[in-house]
């Protein structure tokens, strides 16, 4: 996403949107007061178009569009540097990943990559109880029009013994499917109608 370097802050604020974080990440933003200490931690602060510091900023501002469009909060390692050295206490990196659902949910996830990784991971994850890589890179390559993308690789990582040709056998996979199974009913409300755009609707989750 393109960086906006001027916000009409007061036509696009949403006074709901600071509120609904706080609940969904169980944090206090509002106790922010932009040290800084998350932003110096983060080692990806080159690559996003909002440091770690405004992107909080912006959420207590109620900038629902900016933030939830922004690459940042996909960018996030969820490393917990940020979180570590909060003064103020503040799970920094639980937030990130609180906005990374709503985003997902609200379907404005930035960049079309994104969203095929994430729904290509959760599929992984439902079918064989954990990621397979093997399986899941040359679909999301496939799916992304990059299919020899990283393909040299695979051979060194496979002799390295970090890639290979089946999955892992995992106990009780089929219950791992029944938690997918579980929050796909729960997104229905109880009269019969749908909530809000799915986490991910390709997984089916």
């Amino acid at each position: 996403m393109e960086r906006t370097n001027t916000l009409s802050i007061q036509q696009s604020r949403d006074n709901d949107f600071i509120r609904e974080v706080e609940e969904a990440s169980g944090q206090t933003v509002s106790k922010c007061y932009q040290c800084g200490n998350c932003m110096a931690s983060c080692v990806y602060t080159f690559a996003y178009d909002y440091p770690v510091t405004q992107i909080m900023r912006l959420t207590q501002l109620g900038q629902r569009d900016t933030v939830l469009g922004s690459s940042s909060i996909w960018l996030c390692a969820n490393c917990q540097a940020c979180t570590t050295r909060c003064p103020q206490n503040i799970d920094v990196a639980q937030v990130m990943e609180t906005l990374r659902v709503m985003s997902r949910k609200a379907n404005t996830v930035s960049q079309r990559d994104i969203r095929v990784f994430y729904d290509e991971f959760l599929r992984s994850v439902k079918t064989f109880g954990r990621v397979f890589e093997t399986g899941l890179l040359p679909v999301y390559n496939l799916r992304t029009k990059r299919p020899f993308t990283d393909f040299d690789l695979a051979p060194r990582l496979m002799w390295k013994g970090k890639l290979s040709f089946l999955p892992a056998r995992i106990k009780k996979r089929k219950k791992i499917a029944q938690i997918f199974e579980v929050i796909k009913r729960d997104r229905f409300s109880k009269d019969g109608k749908a909530r809000p755009e799915p986490l991910s609707s390709q997984t089916d989750i």
